[in-house]
């Protein structure tokens, strides 16, 4: 293998085509590696049979197919798999396998870290380094499917959330071409409502994401009024609520899902009362909307504490009342840290002006939007 080795894994079907044809080959050839990647997992250009012996040499000297490193693997007493993997500069990132009856989902990360700086995340409490690469995402991917399969336990993957570090629409590009390859036939052939990208609320992002991957949308919203989401959810400040949900029934106009699931971790004593639930169902009722209440899930020096769940029953029951489809979820895999709002990975902080208009301490977060 050559130094400039191209990594083709998170390439996208055309992306392959052109790199192919360039090599003189005909384009079909995209086809035929795409099979072997991503619905065979397979790595070794020597083992792709169907292609010819010239061609399995020339790929093995001229591309590799590179997967993130492994520096820990755990599972939970649940079932639940973490993967912590190698980011460069003795940084990592986190990547998370949900086994359920009927699916198993997915939940990879987009960045090194995170600048919005949610208060009840851990991982924007580690700051933001940088953005990962469609490879890096889409690797997260492959190796998940590999080592599920390796296991022999009959999981796979069914579902992809971007729910992991970081915050997707600020690395719009490279999460735009994995959200190509995940929903192409001849990549790993998920419908779009199986691939759920999340957003605090990047409204011009949201509008831009409406033109191109069309897949399911998740908002963390996390509070009913502006003043208080400033405070849970910084970017509010840039995108306050008013201007975030017109650009939500959009989306759902514009691409024909059938709703937006609206996050809401549930904070004992801050967002939590019958009050708030009256409040959020107002902004909700008679839209295409559904709700996912989340017990918070601490993390150290959080300084929050999770809703009783006698009080996240009473505020889904108000919600319910006003027609609102309202699921609160299961908290999966706290035991190994890989719940919501748990994961952290390993992040150096390099970041100047914040994406949030807010610092903490000497932490300055923020990216701009690629």
């Amino acid at each position: 293998m050559s130094q400039g080795a191209i990594n083709l894994v998170g390439k996208s079907r055309g992306e392959l085509e052109r790199l192919f044809v360039g090599m003189g080959e005909k384009p079909f050839r995209a086809r035929q590696v795409m099979r072997w990647l991503y619905s065979h997992a397979e790595l070794d250009p020597h083992a792709m049979t169907d292609l010819s012996v010239a061609f399995r040499e020339r790929l093995s000297e001229s591309a590799r197919f590179a997967l993130p490193t492994v520096m820990e693997r755990q599972e939970a007493s649940d079932g639940v798999w973490k993967w912590q993997l190698a980011a460069g500069g003795n940084q990592a990132i986190e990547t998370v396998f949900i086994p359920e009856a009927s699916r198993g989902t997915l939940c990879i990360s987009s960045q090194v870290g995170c600048a919005l700086d949610c208060s009840f995340c851990a991982t924007g409490r580690q700051g933001f380094n940088r953005n990962l690469d469609a490879a890096e995402i889409i690797g997260q991917v492959v190796l998940a499917g590999r080592e599920l399969a390796e296991a022999g336990e009959g999981k796979t993957v069914t579902n992809v959330v971007f729910m992991g570090m970081g915050e997707p629409l600020a690395n719009f590009r490279p999460v735009a071409e994995a959200v190509d390859v995940l929903t192409d036939d001849l990549g790993f052939g998920l419908s779009r409502r199986r691939v759920t990208v999340s957003t605090s609320g990047l409204v011009p992002q949201i509008r831009r994401l409406a033109e191109s991957a069309r897949v399911a949308l998740a908002v963390s919203l996390h509070a009913p009024d502006d003043e208080l989401r400033n405070e849970l959810v910084p970017i509010n400040r840039r995108h306050p609520i008013a201007e975030l949900l017109p650009a939500c029934w959009d989306y759902v106009e514009r691409t024909n899902t059938r709703d937006v699931t609206f996050e809401y971790v549930m904070l004992a004593g801050v967002n939590d009362s019958l009050v708030q639930a009256r409040q959020l169902a107002r902004l909700l009722r008679n839209r295409p909307a559904k709700v996912n209440l989340i017990p918070f899930n601490p993390f150290p020096d959080s300084g929050y504490e999770r809703s009783t769940s006698a009080q996240v029953d009473d505020f889904r029951d108000v919600l319910m009342s006003a027609g609102i489809m309202t699921i609160t979820r299961k908290t999966r895999g706290d035991d190994i840290a890989a719940a919501c709002g748990q994961l952290a990975g390993r992040v150096n902080n390099l970041v100047s002006a914040p994406l949030g208009g807010k610092s903490v301490g000497n932490k300055s977060r923020g990216v701009s939007p690629s």
